[in-house]
């Protein structure tokens, strides 16, 4: 369910205590985020007059009759108190985002914010493998949006990792198609939290491990390993390898000679 914002306005003293003391009147908002962030808002531009960013505490006493607040943050100190109350309320609030679908458990909007997706009534939160895009379809299964991923090529999954994992569309194509460069292992894929990746199958004596990139295979590189076309330009599997980014033997020869 949605977090709840406090809200509250009134004519007040707002007293400010860190490395020196500020008092202020006037007739203001106060607004306390869920994360306990606490901001004094008057009628003068778009600056609060004071505020604690994700205090340590937050005590509010009374109600639209008249209330306190009080907020601490290390040494710091923002209290304000009443002389006139006017409103008090406790309202949701969520995430802002960009739209990116419905979420089928319950019909609320999905929004994508940061690197996750958030159905903004539920909270139910998913997270995106580092460079996805969320596309227009949908998956067949679950009905959530489906994810463009590149990892050496681009796979179309379900943003539920669980119901299309990334690992898997990887494995599937290109487990054991590069050999490994330090040794006549293959290079196998593997996956740790928020990361697929590929490793030498001889963990032992060699464990080589490779970065897949955020991008598609686009050639041979000299050392026999692929080259991928990322956003930032042409680069071999292998990030220390000499010959990064400029392609096969021939291609070598071509452009050295």
């Amino acid at each position: 369910m949605p977090e709840r914002l406090r809200v509250l306005a009134g004519d007040c003293q707002v007293t400010e205590r860190g490395d020196r003391t500020r008092t202020y009147r006037g007739r203001v908002i106060v607004l306390i985020k869920p994360d306990n962030t606490t901001l004094v808002h008057d009628a003068d531009g778009y600056q609060p007059v004071a505020w604690l960013t994700r205090a340590d505490s937050v005590v509010v006493e009374g109600d639209a009759d008249g209330f306190s607040v009080t907020a601490r943050e290390g040494a710091r100190r923002l209290r304000v108190v009443t002389e006139e109350a006017t409103a008090s309320r406790a309202l949701p609030v969520t995430e802002a985002g960009i739209p990116v679908g419905t979420c089928p458990d319950d019909g609320g909007q999905l929004v994508r914010s940061g690197g996750d997706v958030v159905c903004l009534d539920c909270a139910t939160r998913w997270g995106l493998p580092a460079g996805a895009s969320v596309t227009d379809a949908t998956c067949e299964e679950c009905g959530l949006p489906k994810l463009r991923v590149e990892r050496g090529e681009p796979f179309h999954l379900c943003l539920d990792p669980a119901c299309d994992p990334l690992e898997a569309a990887v494995a599937d194509r290109f487990d054991r198609v590069w050999d490994c460069p330090d040794c006549d292992g293959d290079l196998t894929v593997r996956s740790a939290p928020g990361r697929v990746y590929l490793a030498c199958e001889h963990d032992e004596p060699c464990g080589t491990t490779c970065s897949i990139p955020n991008g598609v295979v686009v050639d041979d590189c000299g050392c026999g390993l692929p080259i991928f076309e990322t956003a930032t330009g042409r680069r071999c599997l292998d990030g220390t390898c000499p010959h990064d980014g400029v392609g096969s033997d021939s291609e070598l020869a071509d452009r050295t000679g």
